[in-house]
């Protein structure tokens, strides 16, 4: 496949063959989960179940690979799913545009998924999927804060139970800690948010893009073991 070949020659055609046999479910096609996405489906993978609720926003210009001015209004997973079949028409792309709630978690299909990634943003929705991972023995990568910060070059790959400084990680830690869930892999930031008074997050398009690589970069290794 020549649009994958520099890739190939880099891994190997038996790791290639792995990573198009695979199949990942995400949760959230925002800032970091649309790069999540992007970078998976440029490197071989075909088979995808995507979920997220919402509709472009213009507020989402700034961060989100599939948003532009003629996407507004638009729905991010069947977006995502053009974006997907456009780079591989031999992908099979399921999209839900549908909120993930612990309620709500048995309207959702994970039979012959090799890989869960979660970037959502409600933490109740995040602990959920992950304890839903762990049921199942699928392994599972969750996106910590990506807002209020403005330097990737601070992004960490750890163990829940070894972050530090961020917020959303100190909650994650704790409520996975009363459930007795170990061995949780995440991608967090050592940077100390910026605080700016207002309840909305402030982002940019550095931090959430590079946070979805590096989430991406850990899938595809993962994967190939």
């Amino acid at each position: 496949m020549e649009k994958f070949s520099r890739f190939i020659s880099q891994i190997g055609e038996t790791s290639f063959a792995k990573l198009q046999k695979s199949k990942v479910m995400v949760f959230g096609i925002g800032g970091v989960g649309g790069y999540v996405v992007e970078a998976l489906a440029r490197s071989g993978i075909q088979d995808f179940v995507l979920i997220d609720s919402d509709v472009v926003e213009e507020s989402n210009i700034n961060r989100q690979i599939i948003a532009t001015s003629d996407t507004i209004g638009e729905s991010k997973v069947e977006l995502m799913k053009k974006r997907i079949l456009a780079i591989n028409k031999e992908a099979k792309v399921f999209a839900i545009q549908k909120f993930y709630l612990p309620e709500n978690s048995e309207e959702f299909d994970f039979s012959n998924v090799n890989y869960i990634i979660d970037c959502v943003d409600t933490v109740t929705a995040k602990i959920s999927i992950i304890c839903k991972a762990k049921e199942l023995s699928i392994p599972v990568i969750s996106a910590m804060g990506a807002g209020n910060k403005l330097d990737p070059t601070q992004l960490k790959v750890s163990d829940i139970a070894k972050t530090s400084v961020d917020p959303l990680a100190k909650v994650m830690r704790y409520e996975l800690r009363k459930r007795n869930i170990k061995d949780v892999k995440v991608v967090y930031s050592l940077e100390e948010p910026i605080k700016t008074g207002n309840s909305t997050p402030t982002s940019n398009a550095f931090v959430p893009s590079t946070m979805g690589l590096i989430i991406a970069s850990e899938v595809i290794k993962d994967l190939m073991k």
